[in-house]
């Protein structure tokens, strides 16, 4: 480990080395990065941290019950962030008597048991990306808001601190800077043995506690810290939905009567991730049987720290021994909790990449790296010193961190273990999958792993329907394929600079997908067919798209390439095309650009290509296999879709000029409608790859 950087963007890089937020590979989530720095300054040098932090050494033996750390009988006045009066075994005491968030009163359950039944009882909302499903977060301040956004890796730690900060719980996450010294963060502000850590805050003077205030104060007035409403977390963008795109900053200081808690936890964000969840210092290896709400499943397939993480929601037993276990999941962009279904979280469960059997790219083998699920250390007073540890009874269920056979046959467990479902639900999560993973590249298109992710979901889709139903690679490829697919074409990631672009946008996308739609019809024109080019850092850079974007009027849409992340492979003369088995773009019918689906507004199979039309009916329109419609309008139109819902659910949605949308109609009936706005545009699409002939109305 280096010392600290002299350049905030040297120093950057370096931080994001090692703190291995993740990047996610393949399964059902988009994937989890960081890059930036909080309000533009470098965060070392905000708090004299020296350097980044890293996991602690490899722990040998000392993977066991007791993972020692700071002196209790020490005075930490000025750093203490919240006082730890409860321990996470009581049962019996006044506080844990107490009901609260999903406990009744007298309910016998230790903190660590609560905490799990609070995340179970977290209800599913809709997020607002408009077609994901997210968790309503409960406070024990009778207030509730919608999931923050938050990257993978970061989810489970604010979860997890948020908690025991709540219950005044004794909590620290263990790591090391550059210069090999340990670093506490935790209850009692962020220490190493001799002290407070560098010019770290002293959370206890510096930043006011409200906790003392009695309900009837807090309800009738909610205290609020403007300047922590102000924070942001570095590495990438920080907007909060919930409260009108405010930072995470607002967030917090709206469930926190201690602000504290707030200022500490955009800290300890910032400093720790993925990897310190891959330590064995702050959590542990889990068997499978003992899976339940509030573990975390972590993925690797690189030293470097790439991977993904998953926070268990809800485990519901399915009889036979079989379980079904629903997940959330953050990305980078950061994004509101996702709820992973429990065929997409099974994925990721039976993955190698949680610690399985096999080896990485870069010859590691991936039970060596520190995936799998884990469980949360509680921390206790044992011997005079905060020590991590496990609840009474736990110690059945841990695995210790070397021992790499049991850990690498967790996979294949799982595989037994989680519910068995229909080809047919397999098929439907798979294309739900594939289509999540196109909603994030129309507005992120550089992302790798939205990419991977879509990828891995068509193998499994090939292997599924060649088992079940004997159907080939190229006649699935002719139902689902779209134009995007090959124009997003999965990237190696070590070897494309365009892997480390998180800041592209939806305009961006319409821009690219005009450029192949231009090269497709160009080739068609001359009687010939041609793969649309692959977005990707060509050998003059981005130019073409560029040029496409000043063509279209929209050059000052169209941004620079920007090092979001850490990235080696910066100096790419040309990125790398991954080879991945699917096939060729003019081998599909008519081009692969709707599946040879044909009427007389084709093609019109993106926002740039939409088909203007007037009012009216419009009859005998169709979608197809892998195709979509799109529409556009110069005035504020109603518009109306009639069809057979028994013979294909089509939906429909509308969007403003600049691409955003505004609305959208997703029944159940024979019908769809919507309002678009002058010069916007109408998107009409089968839910979940769904196909059928329709009558389009607007009025």
């Amino acid at each position: 480990m280096g010392i600290a950087l002299s350049s905030r963007l040297g120093r950057l890089r370096q931080r994001l080395t090692f703190l291995g937020i993740l990047l996610g590979l393949g399964g059902a989530a988009i994937g989890c990065a960081t890059d930036g720095a909080d309000d533009g300054r470098d965060i070392d040098e905000e708090w004299g941290m020296e350097g980044p932090l890293e996991p602690v050494p490899a722990p040998g033996k000392e993977d066991s019950e007791f993972r020692k750390g700071l002196l209790v009988n020490t005075n930490t006045t000025r750093t203490q962030v919240w006082t730890a009066r409860n321990a996470w075994d009581d049962t019996d005491t006044t506080a844990a008597r107490a009901a609260g968030l999903a406990w009744g009163a007298n309910s016998g359950l230790t903190w660590d048991q609560k905490y799990a039944a609070w995340l179970d009882s977290m209800e599913f909302v809709p997020a607002a990306d408009g077609y994901s499903q997210t968790i309503k977060l409960t406070t024990p301040f009778g207030r509730s808001f919608d999931s923050p956004s938050l990257e993978c890796a970061e989810m489970s730690i604010f979860l997890r601190i948020t908690f025991a900060a709540w219950y005044e719980l004794p909590f620290f996450m263990e790591s090391m800077d550059s210069s090999g010294r340990r670093v506490y963060f935790g209850h009692n502000g962020v220490r190493t043995s001799a002290g407070r850590y560098a010019n770290s805050p002293e959370f206890g003077v510096a930043y006011v506690d409200h906790s003392r205030k009695t309900p009837a104060e807090y309800t009738a007035s909610w205290p609020k810290d403007n300047t922590l409403r102000g924070k942001r977390l570095a590495g990438g963008e920080d907007v909060q939905p919930v409260f009108g795109g405010a930072p995470f900053g607002t967030y917090l200081d709206e469930i926190h009567l201690n602000k504290r808690v707030g200022y500490f936890t955009v800290m300890a964000l910032n400093y720790l991730g993925s990897m310190n969840l891959a330590d064995s210092a702050n959590t542990y290896n889990l068997v499978p049987e003992a899976v339940r709400a509030g573990d975390t499943l972590v993925e690797r397939w690189q030293r470097s720290g790439i991977g993904h993480t998953l926070v268990v929601k809800e485990v519901l037993p399915i009889g036979e021994g079989n379980l079904d276990v629903v997940t959330i999941s953050g990305s980078m962009p950061r994004r509101q909790g996702k709820r992973e279904s429990g065929v997409a979280s099974k994925g990721y469960f039976t993955s190698n990449y949680t610690g399985g059997v096999g080896t990485a790219s870069d010859g590691s083998e991936y039970a060596k790296l520190g995936g799998g699920l884990k469980r949360w250390r509680v921390t206790k007073n044992i011997g005079g010193y905060w020590t991590n540890t496990w609840m009474r009874g736990d110690e059945a269920n841990w695995i210790n961190s070397t021992d790499y056979a049991r850990i690498a046959a967790r996979p294949a467990r799982f595989q037994q273990l989680l519910g068995q479902v229909s080809p047919q639900q397999q098929r439907t999560e798979l294309l739900a999958q594939i289509e999540d993973a196109r909603r994030h590249l129309r507005n992120y298109p550089a992302s790798c792993s939205a990419r991977e992710r879509r990828e891995g979901a068509f193998a499994e889709l090939y292997a599924l329907s060649q088992r079940t139903w004997g159907t080939s690679q190229a006649e699935i490829d002719r139902m689902y394929r779209k134009d995007e697919d090959y124009v997003l074409a999965e990237l190696t990631y070590t070897a494309s600079k365009t892997c480390c672009w998180n800041s592209s946008t939806a305009a961006m996308y319409e821009i690219i997908m005009a450029e192949a739609a231009a090269e497709i019809a160009a080739a068609e024109a001359a009687g010939t067919c041609a793969a649309p080019t692959v977005f990707m850092n060509q050998a003059d850079g981005y130019a073409r798209w560029q040029a496409r974007a000043q063509a279209m009027g929209q050059g000052a849409a169209w941004k620079a390439w920007s090092e979001d992340e850490a990235c080696p492979q910066r100096g790419v003369a040309a990125d790398t095309i991954a080879p991945v088995d699917q096939t060729p773009f003019c081998s599909l019918e008519s081009g692969g650009t709707s599946g040879g689906c044909t009427d007389r507004f084709e093609p019109n199979d993106t926002r740039a290509a939409a088909k203007a039309v007037a009012a009216g009916t419009h009859g005998d329109v169709r979608i197809c296999t892998g195709d979509r419609d799109w529409f556009s309008s110069a005035t504020a139109r109603t518009v109306r879709i009639t069809f057979s819902h028994a013979a294909g659910d089509l939906d429909l949605a509308a969007y403003d000029a600049a691409g955003n949308r505004v609305a959208q109609s997703q029944g159940t009936g024979d019908s769809e409608q919507v309002t678009v706005p002058a010069g916007g545009t109408v998107e009409v699409y089968g839910y979940n790859g769904a196909t059928g002939g329709y009558t389009l109305v607007v009025q």
